[in-house]
């Protein structure tokens, strides 16, 4: 289980380091031709999500691996399932529910990792 745990948390980390960077860095004419969401928001708040993707990517791997504070590991899980049910509201009220898959599977492998660090192998 620890190392399924692992697993999740890199492939998760990946993924939103990568569409971390993307929304705290790219022009946003750049992102609202890829991401309509963008289109209906504040610059700010696209950087805002960014931020918190990036924050979150660092908080999967960074207190697990150095085992310095490990319990943020899952913490930052909490986090990213919390943004993800945001993206999902967001793509409901947008009326693009054919958008809301990738959030879907995110919020559902960042949950993998809250109940696996909190009640299966619990983080010392």
């Amino acid at each position: 289980m620890y190392i399924a745990l692992w697993v999740v948390q890199i492939l998760l980390a990946l993924l939103f380091l990568m569409a971390g960077v993307m929304k705290t860095f790219a022009p946003l004419a750049t992102l609202q031709k890829s991401m309509s969401w963008t289109k209906h928001t504040t610059t700010p708040i696209v950087r805002l999500v960014g931020v918190l993707e990036l924050l979150g990517a660092l908080g999967l791997i960074l207190p697990a691996a150095t085992k310095i504070v490990p319990w943020l590991t899952p913490i930052a899980a909490v986090g990213l399932v919390l943004t993800m049910i945001g993206a999902v509201i967001v793509h409901l009220r947008l009326k693009e529910a054919k958008q809301i898959g990738m959030p879907l599977v995110l919020l559902l492998l960042s949950l993998f990792i809250v109940i696996g660090y909190l009640a299966i192998v619990p983080v010392v």
